[in-house]
């Protein structure tokens, strides 16, 4: 064979491999062409929206007070039961009152010597001295007989319920712990009229978060009911771990149907604000699990986001985090999509 045959052969073998090689990358281009799923997008853009919070929290009494004396002794008479209303001011339980006796008998010994040491005081026929320590006395001897009387005469601080008793007429208290709290008490008393409940807020919510700002609270024991509270203390840190902060929340019951160790829904009103909102048929739930994504179109490809959910208006849903003002989202065709799956856009 001649050079000349050769070389037309080796022409003839690389014109056939180049139009091979551009026939395969023509095919290639038209397989991906229809592999490209048709969808429907929309953009993400921001909307004015109520700002209305929810949070769960349970319900505690707005006060509650472990009533015992000051010093141990014997109980005389405990005048309630568990579940006795009670007033501020009322005698709840009586103390053995011998020790009081023998205070009360000495603060009249001490007044009557004072009020003798104050006439002879007037007349100038008494050292100043003297009369001071008659005085001293006295004083201290009025304040001995209070102490005892408080804690001889056991009486409620405010009006509430009685929530516990713990011991019986004529047995002695220790003054050692007998509740589930740690503390010591011979009853304990809450005040139920008004209830409060701790709610960790989100930091974010701390700049626009006042004492006074309304509560709507719901339970599902009352279906559809709808009870006011206001937030009325707000804690000035925020927790290093939860990037939360606690309110307080006060809760008129009046009418006694809520009670402490309820578990409530807590709606806070925090004016306008703007949110992210996106159709609800956008979004799809991870199978198995309760999260969300939806895919945005970047360079005609469907890229997969994971995404935070908020609240449900309407037909669309607050997305908290995952994608951006600006985006191109699927909303329809996406149960057809992969992520990095090419994609057309339909009108």
């Amino acid at each position: 064979m001649d050079i000349y045959k050769i070389i037309t052969m080796s022409v003839f073998v690389a014109i056939i491999a180049l139009t091979s090689c551009t026939s395969e990358e023509n095919e290639t281009e038209k397989q991906d062409v229809k592999q490209a799923v048709p969808v429907k997008t929309a953009m993400v853009n921001s909307q004015s929206v109520a700002k209305t919070i929810e949070y769960t929290a349970s319900l505690i009494p707005f006060e509650e007070v472990y009533l015992a004396p000051a010093t141990p002794g014997k109980i005389k008479k405990i005048n309630v039961e568990i579940g006795d209303h009670v007033s501020k001011g009322q005698i709840v339980a009586t103390m053995d009152p011998t020790t009081l006796e023998s205070a009360r008998l000495n603060l009249i010994n001490f007044k009557t010597n004072f009020k003798r040491l104050e006439t002879l005081k007037k007349t100038n026929t008494i050292a100043e001295q003297q009369y001071d320590q008659v005085k001293t006395a006295y004083e201290a001897a009025k304040v001995s007989y209070k102490f005892l009387l408080d804690n001889t005469e056991i009486k409620a601080p405010f009006d509430g319920v009685i929530s516990g008793k713990y011991f019986e007429d004529g047995e002695n208290f220790s003054g050692a712990p007998n509740t589930k709290a740690g503390k010591s008490a011979i009853v304990t008393i809450v005040q139920i009229k008004q209830l409060k409940a701790l709610v960790g807020l989100s930091a974010t919510y701390f700049p626009e978060t006042k004492k006074g700002m309304k509560v709507n609270i719901m339970s599902n024991i009352y279906p559809g009911e709808i009870f006011k509270g206001e937030i009325y203390n707000i804690y000035p840190t925020i927790d290093n771990a939860t990037k939360t902060f606690t309110v307080e929340v006060k809760i008129n019951n009046y009418d006694l149907k809520l009670r402490p160790g309820m578990f409530a829904k807590m709606q806070l009103d925090m004016g306008k604000g703007d949110a992210i909102l996106v159709p609800m048929i956008a979004l799809i739930k991870q199978t198995g699990t309760d999260d969300m994504y939806l895919f945005v179109n970047e360079n005609n490809v469907a890229v997969r986001k994971s995404v935070k959910t908020g609240r449900i208006f309407d037909d669309k849903t607050e997305i908290m985090e995952g994608i951006k003002v600006g985006d191109e989202i699927v909303v329809e065709g996406q149960n057809k999509l992969q992520n990095q799956t090419p994609i057309t856009i339909i009108k």
